[in-house]
């Protein structure tokens, strides 16, 4: 709510998916590289650091054990196996930037942006499709808008322009007629 009593439009929570290689995280970069607001979290993770990768920045690297007690405390949103590590996704961040009116944009896998989904109905989804790549209608029937990531200019300019919906606008005076 603002200060003079007008409502204001509440924060979205947008999960972009793809297939595997689509590009997700460099588009959400770019994204927030053009719409500050938005926010990224940083997932948690238990595989090593790669070559450039920097704690807290890039993900959290966190021991098997330290994972085993965020999913059983309840404080993953989402979590997956890839491979031999597992990945996940903090959710008091993303609680504390919702709350805050900040819109959070996830870049999530399949199965992940599908298990979000059963867990936050209201989470909007974005599936963003490679060229020549027919998207899976399972997928599409639960998404939200589908964006083609043709030119990579091109689909961060539509991303933007969908995020651009999810921020808050200032309260405008009642009309006077």
């Amino acid at each position: 709510m603002s200060t003079d009593g007008e409502a204001r439009p509440a924060a979205r929570l947008t999960v972009l998916t793809g297939p595997s290689g689509t590009g997700r995280g460099g588009v959400a970069r770019l994204v927030r590289a053009r719409l500050p607001s938005v926010w990224v979290p940083v997932p948690v993770t238990t595989r090593p650091a790669g070559p450039g990768e920097t704690q807290g920045v890039d993900r959290h690297f966190v021991d098997a054990g330290d994972f085993d007690r965020m999913v059983a405390a309840g404080q993953l949103l989402e979590w997956t196996r890839i491979g031999s590590y597992r990945r996940g996704l903090p959710r008091e961040p993303v609680r504390a930037r919702l709350a805050a009116g900040r819109p959070v944009l996830l870049p999530l896998d399949l199965p992940g942006a599908l298990a979000l989904r059963a867990t936050v109905p209201d989470v909007r989804l974005i599936l963003l499709v490679p060229p020549g790549h027919r998207p899976d209608p399972t997928v599409t029937a639960v998404a939200e808008h589908t964006v083609r990531h043709d030119h990579t200019g091109r689909a961060v300019t539509e991303l933007v322009g969908l995020l651009g919906s999810s921020l808050l606008a200032p309260a405008q005076p009642p009309s006077r007629g």
